[in-house]
């Protein structure tokens, strides 16, 4: 079972959906890619919530003029084909514009603090 793919197509259907929010299980994961995507600026809000004695993760999707500020979100490394890269192999997004999230020793983060810290890992997602 693939939590980040799965992750990634809540976000992309509530986006397709004009949802103000979207609700997944939570997941360590899937809190620190949501916490990039805050941190980045492409959704609002990544909240915890309890319900019916469960945790869940609350993502308020951002827009701006009515429009998404993610554009595209895609899963790059796969279970079944595993995705590694040095920083040095890392490209960037759209000329800059976008992210790519990785997975690091230093743990799940984006390719621009990994630049700072100079570790390469595997290539979880890229979103724009």
């Amino acid at each position: 079972m693939d939590v980040i793919a799965d992750f990634l197509a809540v976000i992309r259907n509530g986006i397709m959906a004009s949802k103000s929010f979207v609700v997944v299980p939570h997941s360590n994961m899937r809190a620190a890619v949501a916490a990039i995507l805050k941190g980045e600026g492409f959704v609002s809000d990544v909240l915890t919530v309890r319900s019916n004695e469960k945790l869940q993760l609350k993502v308020v999707l951002k827009y701006v003029a009515g429009e998404s500020v993610i554009h595209e979100i895609k899963r790059i490394s796969k279970p079944s084909r595993r995705i590694y890269k040095s920083i040095n192999m890392v490209k960037p997004v759209i000329g800059g514009l976008g992210v790519s999230i990785l997975s690091t020793n230093k743990g799940i983060i984006s390719h621009k603090k990994a630049k700072e810290l100079n570790v390469g890992g595997e290539v979880l997602c890229t979103i724009w």
